[in-house]
């Protein structure tokens, strides 16, 4: 799909806090999942780098990436992103460029 909005979200947690980043992120998924605009939203965990996640995101297009981010489900977890994470989220926006 070309016009789709697709991202990787990447997020090292703060020493200690793996364990309740890792439940905040899967309970994130679902609803998401759930949202009229998600083709994609998968958490994945980086077994080099402890604590450190990444979220394969996919929307139909850039207005409902942010819908998404204005949803409560997404607001709450935004929250808690002092408490949780030792370095702001970085979303690359990225491009399909082979198949």
């Amino acid at each position: 799909m070309e016009n789709t909005f697709k991202a990787i979200a990447f997020l090292k947690a703060k020493s200690g806090k793996n364990q309740l980043l890792k439940e905040a992120l899967l309970a994130l998924i679902e609803p998401t999942r759930n949202e009229e605009g998600c083709l994609e939203y998968v958490l994945y965990e980086d077994h080099k780098s402890s604590g450190a996640f990444y979220m394969n995101e996919e929307f139909k297009n850039a207005e409902a990436f942010e819908a998404h981010i204005q949803t409560d489900h997404f607001q709450n977890f935004a929250k808690r992103t002092d408490e949780l994470l030792s370095d702001p989220v970085n979303v690359v926006r990225i491009s399909q460029v082979s198949n």
